[in-house]
């Protein structure tokens, strides 16, 4: 049995050194088995300061034995438009020897943990509100070039490969992402333009959603609301 989980930006980093740099996770976990992957990815060299896999190797990685042959990065020599079609083709073969298992209702890759983590606008991984990736449903790799945030140029996993997976955490801290957060949870903002959330958009076809907020970020949630009950 293998163990994927793909990563996005670096407060999914301190996330896993949080949990797993410590005893016992460090000592007792079978690395081995562990695949790594990026459900995002800024277009920048992996020694660039804004590059998801130096944040995460330097917060994670080269804490915990994990084999470099597992590690998959995007290929930062490339055009964003070919690291993303890279990127999707060594995730499908991955998927044809079985190394990486597949969804039954859409095929996609079945991977067993995707760590997000979600903007003040409410985005997840390089899925935007309103852009046009939201839309795409045989992609699982795709890029943008008008990132609202900088550096413009990104790959990011699809919404049909983020849903697909087994189980999906979104991690929100601070009092900026509150309204996001609100907007992406709760039933009552039904109708006030929730639905063009990304973070919302995330619903696991055939896996588990669990949120982890700080009280901030948590904020304007009311306390009676099921989805904070149930999910925190």
């Amino acid at each position: 049995m293998y163990i994927h989980v793909s990563v996005s930006e670096v407060s999914t980093a301190f996330f896993l050194k949080r949990k797993l740099c410590e005893v016992p996770y460090n000592k007792t976990l079978d690395w081995s088995k562990w695949y790594v992957f990026w459900a995002e990815e800024r277009a920048v060299a992996k020694n660039h300061s804004e590059s998801n896999y130096k944040l995460t190797k330097e917060e994670f990685l080269s804490k915990v034995p994990i084999l470099n042959g597992h590690v998959y990065s995007i290929n930062d020599n490339a055009t964003v438009e070919e690291a993303a079609t890279d990127y999707e083709f060594v995730i499908r073969q991955l998927v044809k020897i079985r190394t990486v298992g597949v969804s039954e209702s859409n095929d996609c890759p079945k991977f067993d943990l995707i760590l997000l983590n979600i903007g003040p606008d409410g985005h997840v991984a390089s899925l935007f509100p309103n852009h046009p990736a939201l839309e795409l449903k045989d992609d699982w790799v795709t890029y943008v070039t008008d990132s609202p945030e900088p550096p413009p140029e990104r790959i990011t996993f699809t919404l049909p490969v983020i849903n697909s997976a087994s189980n999906i955490a979104i991690v929100a801290t601070g009092e900026d992402k509150a309204k996001a957060v609100s907007f992406a949870i709760s039933d009552c903002n039904e109708g006030l333009g929730a639905t063009s959330v990304p973070a919302r958009m995330v619903q696991p076809t055939d896996g588990k959603l669990v949120w982890f907020l700080d009280e901030a970020a948590a904020s304007s949630l009311e306390a009676g609301n099921d989805a904070y009950e149930h999910q925190y």
